[in-house]
């Protein structure tokens, strides 16, 4: 399936519907991200070492692992709108449990690591229903458009949330970005609320069948197998930027809450780019290119953001990693969505989080722990070489590897 050059990458937003749920999500996403990155840097600065922040970061991702599947299983079972509104209701309760900690308290890491957890678990039950409404939203052929606009919205939180956030945290303290973060997740819900989506009631199988019949489906389909691969293997060598920067300004670029801010922000605003144009360029090139060259690009910027001799000249290849990596994010949730039947895509969407989660968690912690005796700079850039060599060694001895994810009548010559 192909999408016709002349879809906008706005068009899915004249969808009253999908409108609607972007709206929404835009508003939680500022909220989210002014939590993210106030705490953050609470926590480097806190502790002062990489490893807590990492493991409090990867904690929001290591429930996928386990959960994901199950997550999957329940979005092609369930109507897909009520699992996404109990994940809204849960993540609020937590965010207003965890403000009134800080208002009472000073939470130390280990707790901001369980709230962390908690939050995870919900996210990973949740987010293969929310990643599945969207085919329920727009036609086959804004599908591309409608992940991009989708990764723009999160991102655009990206822009606005850490500068609002680490703002208020100076003027007004902590407790006041969560609370605000708190109230956020109640635009979720609105949206949800307002918007019909009629549910296909299934017959399915036992939930631990489904699970194992989601994950035969993309071993045995060429497309979505080459697809988890290239998640798996730009979430190993790239993604740990994004968990460390708070640890990066603390050890290495210098600056403090300020200088967190504006490199999430930057990040995010590359982000946004790609998000805002990630339509348009998939249905020029195609996702299988756009996948391509962001995991080649993604790791070459890490280098030069790795280098970069102060926060202020990181901004820039900072802004680059944050472009590169969300278009190779929104390619792998393109491919799913466009490759997997609706009773199935819950659970092939739950893979790619899954992998996400549970190789994030993993590369996350190590480039922490490496980095607390190595140095961060070192270790950044040592992954980024070794994916560029992996890749390398994929293109020379296996030539064609990419071309199922092609459309059987795009694939002209293998690369």
């Amino acid at each position: 399936m192909t999408e016709s050059p002349t879809v906008s990458s706005f068009a899915p937003l004249r969808r009253r519907a999908f409108r609607i749920v972007w709206i929404g999500a835009l508003i939680s996403n500022v909220g989210s991200w002014m939590q993210a990155a106030s705490l953050g840097y609470y926590t480097a600065n806190l502790t002062g070492s990489a490893g807590w922040s990492a493991a409090v970061a990867a904690a929001e991702f290591a429930p996928t692992a386990l959960l994901g599947p199950i997550g999957g299983a329940l979005a092609d079972r369930l109507p897909r709108k009520l699992v996404v509104l109990a994940m809204t209701i849960t993540q609020g309760l937590l965010a207003g449990l965890l403000t009134w900690a800080m208002i009472f308290g000073s939470p130390g890491a280990p707790m901001l690591f369980m709230f962390a957890l908690a939050n995870g678990c919900s996210f990973a039950l949740g987010f293969p229903s929310s990643s599945a409404l969207l085919p329920e939203l727009v036609p086959p052929e804004e599908i591309g458009a409608a992940v991009g606009l989708s990764s723009a919205s999160w991102n655009l939180g990206r822009v606005v949330g850490p500068l609002l956030g680490t703002l208020l945290y100076q003027q007004i303290g902590l407790a006041w970005v969560l609370a605000i973060n708190t109230l956020s997740f109640v635009a979720v819900g609105v949206s949800l609320l307002t918007i019909s989506i009629v549910h296909t009631p299934r017959t399915p199988s036992p939930l631990f069948a489904s699970i194992r019949e989601g994950f035969r489906y993309v071993s045995s389909t060429p497309s979505l197998r080459v697809n988890a691969q290239a998640l798996c293997l730009n979430t190993l060598f790239v993604a740990p930027f994004i968990g460390l920067i708070p640890a990066m300004v603390e050890k290495e670029l210098g600056g403090g809450k300020q200088a967190v801010g504006w490199l999430i922000t930057g990040q995010g605003l590359g982000a946004v780019i790609t998000g805002l144009t990630f339509g348009k360029l998939v249905a020029r090139y195609g996702p299988r290119r756009v996948m391509l060259g962001s995991i080649t690009g993604g790791p070459l910027a890490v280098i030069l953001y790795a280098l970069s001799p102060s926060w202020e000249w990181a901004v820039v290849p900072i802004l680059v990693c944050g472009a590169l990596y969300f278009g190779a994010l929104s390619s792998f949730s393109t491919v799913s969505n466009l490759q997997a039947p609706s009773e199935l895509r819950g659970r092939v969407l739950s893979l790619n989080q899954v992998i996400l989660g549970a190789v994030y968690a993993v590369s996350l912690n190590v480039e922490g722990q490496l980095g607390d005796r190595l140095g961060l700079r070192q270790v950044a850039i040592g992954g980024a070489v070794l994916g560029l060599v992996v890749l390398l060694v994929i293109r020379t001895l296996r030539p064609g590897y990419s071309a199922s994810l092609d459309p059987p009548e795009a694939v002209v010559s293998p690369s």
